[in-house]
């Protein structure tokens, strides 16, 4: 069985981070191997929750897991508190990245034109380090602005065809010396048929939007199921336009039936009726 490294957070409530990739790699055909940067009771976007931070820990697991020999299709980072756990991470691709082993950064800084809390200028710094070093990577338009030095605000206003004209030039010096693909997630925008919400693939040579009716509502977790469906089917050899489309799809619908149901935006979406999508016979 093929086998990725998880290395994000474990948050009771929510459904985000490692309690959205487990269930999605475990049903796309692929062992999660969890490496939890911290355990909290619910995720921060709760108004109380209790955290313990595992940032020292992570050098525990590395070790360990040296010792058993462990071999790894895939590395898939998400969020990361600081710029201690980014040296572990760097660390941890030393050891554990062969030939072979692919490297999904989600590079979790912010959203909305707004930097999350443990947001730095040392820690932009180290994550851009560490999107140069992958072979995709998924941010989303606050997130994707900073790595590439973009304005969110000036991008934001732009109208679609502009806005994707505008993206793709941002993106040419990262993907001349870092990863293959770029893959936008989360960008909302207006055409002829309305209101929609899209995932931006870029290459060196080709820009696709892959879009759907936007629903009017953000719910977490959303980005964590995304790339967690790309990481899994890296993992399986699908093409990632591919792979795009069913995370897309797959997330819209869980959105859809949040939103009928009237659940809340904090606790995630009702993604787990939707899982059988991601069965390895569902993409040709």
């Amino acid at each position: 069985m093929k086998k990725i490294a998880v290395i994000n957070d474990l948050s009771g409530f929510g459904k985000c981070s490692l309690t959205a990739a487990i269930p999605v790699l475990s049903v796309m055909g692929v062992q999660p191997c969890p490496l939890p940067t911290a355990v909290l009771s619910a995720q921060t976007g709760y108004p109380s929750y209790y955290l313990e931070d595992f940032t020292d820990k992570m050098e525990v697991f590395r070790m360990e897991w040296e010792k058993l020999e462990a071999e790894f299709d895939g590395i898939y980072t998400g969020f990361v508190a600081s710029e201690a756990q980014i040296e572990h991470i760097f660390r941890f691709i030393e050891t554990f990245r062969r030939k072979g082993t692919f490297l999904l950064v989600d590079p979790v800084m912010g959203d909305d034109g707004k930097q999350y809390d443990m947001f730095t200028e040392g820690l932009l710094r180290k994550m851009k380090k560490l999107t140069f070093m992958a072979d995709v990577i998924t941010p989303n338009l606050t997130e994707f602005c900073l790595l590439a030095d973009g304005d969110y605000e000036t991008v934001s206003r732009l109208s679609f065809q502009l806005q994707v004209q505008t993206l793709r030039q941002m993106a040419a010096g990262i993907l001349q010396d870092g990863p293959d693909t770029v893959v936008v997630t989360g960008i909302h925008f207006t055409d002829q048929e309305g209101d929609k919400i899209g995932n931006l693939i870029l290459t060196e040579h080709d820009a696709r939007m892959i879009a759907f009716p936007y629903i009017g509502q953000s719910f977490s977790g959303t980005g964590d199921l995304f790339a967690s469906v790309l990481a899994g089917g890296m993992a399986r050899g699908d093409g990632i336009e591919d792979l795009c489309r069913l995370a897309g799809e797959f997330t819209w619908k869980a959105m859809e039936d949040s939103v009928k149901s009237g659940a809340k935006n904090i606790g995630g979406t009702e993604f787990e009726r939707h899982l059988g999508m991601l069965l390895p016979e569902k993409i040709g």
